[in-house]
């Protein structure tokens, strides 16, 4: 039985992909400094620790017969909203766990397969209608947020150490992701979950705030597509960043709408207030990863569907019925 370690195991992201490896059959060890919130974890092993101090990064590599796969999701993050105060910590944080990660492995006598969880955000930004680009036009680099600076230092980083080792490297760049058990309030959540919680909030004739002009573009993947991505990812020989998402354009409004016309409620609009700075356009090139056969399953109203009433679900039992 192959053994897989997943770092980050009480995310939103972490929490499907430990449910999608243990119905593949996989021993499962998950780390983080959190359960998952919203369901029991399905990894066979769950260490609560903090992988920026390098002792734990230690205890979490050490098993009996190693690990075959790492997947390394572990990070501080957020929506705009946690992202731009938050600048600082994030990258402190996110570099330490990094750092340490990838220099703790290669020391194991087995080399796993390693993979890293980037992020589109390692791009700059772009004008509505450009044309779409590919991962390596990431270069001459300029990533809107220091974020995206130290997500691309780190796939440098991971990219070396892999060359050095001769370990097996995986890096996938995320679009915006969405689905059950995300962050629905709190101040790290996203757009669809933001908006979702806003809508359900919502009573009819009502207006829910929308950061910005609302003519931002984003793509939007919905979780099961992003863990099938994943898998077929680690499963390919490509070794190079790729970029993962759904490929279906829309503008923060369009989401919006969407979501409003899902809920059922026929009065409810939108009203723009400033909110902080974020990209005005994306437009990348999935052409990587689907030349592995990977193509997404969920279409913008079918993901969204399954997602705002999940997010309903949750505001109704913090909350009661609206």
């Amino acid at each position: 039985m192959k053994r897989i370690l997943i770092c980050g195991a009480g995310g939103f992201i972490g929490t499907h992909l430990t449910k999608r490896l243990k119905k593949e059959g996989y021993w499962i060890r998950g780390v983080d400094i959190k359960k998952p919130e919203y369901s029991k974890t399905m990894a066979d092993e769950f260490l609560l620790i903090d992988l920026r101090k390098r002792k734990n990064c230690q205890k979490a590599l050490t098993v009996a017969n190693g690990f075959d796969e790492i997947y390394q999701l572990a990070a501080d993050r957020g929506g705009a909203g946690y992202m731009k105060p938050g600048e600082y910590d994030m990258m402190k944080n996110n570099v330490l766990i990094n750092v340490y990660m990838i220099s703790e492995t290669v020391k194991l006598k087995k080399k796993p397969k390693y993979f890293f969880s980037s992020s589109v955000c390692v791009y700059q930004d772009m004008p509505i209608n450009a044309p779409q680009i590919s991962e390596e036009k990431v270069y001459p680099a300029f990533p809107d947020n220091e974020y995206g600076w130290e997500k691309l230092y780190s796939e440098r980083m991971l990219i070396a150490f892999g060359k050095r080792y001769k370990m097996p490297i995986r890096i996938a760049r995320f679009n915006t992701t969405y689905g059950p058990e995300s962050n629905w309030e709190g101040g790290r959540e996203k757009a669809a979950d933001a908006l979702s919680r806003k809508v359900a909030t919502a009573k009819e004739g009502e207006k829910i705030e929308v950061w910005g002009t609302g003519k931002e573009i984003r793509d939007f993947t919905y979780i099961d597509d992003l863990i099938n991505g994943i898998r077929a990812l680690i499963k390919s020989n490509i070794d190079k960043p790729t970029n993962i998402g759904s490929d279906e354009y829309v503008s923060v409004d369009e989401l919006a709408q969407t979501i409003i016309h899902t809920s059922g409620k026929k009065k409810i609009s939108i009203k723009h207030i400033k909110g902080p700075h974020s990209v005005t356009s994306r437009n990348f090139s999935t052409k990587l990863i689907r030349s592995t056969g990977w193509k997404p399953q969920f279409s913008l109203k079918q993901g969204i569907f399954i997602h705002y009433q999940w997010v309903k679900s949750q505001v109704e039992k913090k909350y009661g019925k609206q």
